[in-house]
């Protein structure tokens, strides 16, 4: 059985986004087109579809990483700002942005919420674990 850990990480986001497109609950915002995914960054994200791509890395990392929760992916999609004479620094990326994806996906039914003690967060759903892994499949098989 082919799962996301056996293929490469790159092809199953652009394979994943695509199929993101055809679920209803996952839409971007009015405001993404604007929006830069982080204070490090300079400008907005140059590709139209960069919302499903998101979507489809934080839906990967919730399945490697599971219990997994808005700070820990905040810091995964941080980088160094260029500060001028001032030494970089690194700053996390956008929590809004990172929320509302994770609310789609918990919506859409692929990802829910648990408070396993100390571990608490998202993990996938037994939905989401199948759609990842028939993507997955269909990677493999390409």
């Amino acid at each position: 059985m082919v799962s996301a850990f056996d293929v490469s990480p790159g092809k199953l986001i652009e394979k994943t986004a695509s199929e993101l497109k055809k679920i209803e609950s996952i839409k971007p915002p009015a405001w993404s087109k604007f929006a830069k995914t982080g204070t490090h960054k300079e400008r907005p994200p140059v590709d139209p579809e960069w919302w499903y791509v998101r979507s489809a890395a934080v839906l990967r990392k919730v399945y490697v990483h599971g219990p997994i929760g808005v700070s820990k992916l905040r810091t995964k999609y941080g980088g160094k700002k260029n500060r001028g004479f001032k030494p970089e620094a690194v700053f996390k990326g956008s929590g809004s942005i990172i929320r509302k994806i994770m609310q789609q996906l918990e919506k859409a039914d692929l990802i829910r919420k648990i408070d396993k003690g100390v571990r608490k967060g998202k993990v996938l759903t037994p939905k989401g674990k199948s759609f990842l892994d028939k993507v997955a499949k269909q990677v493999a098989k390409a």
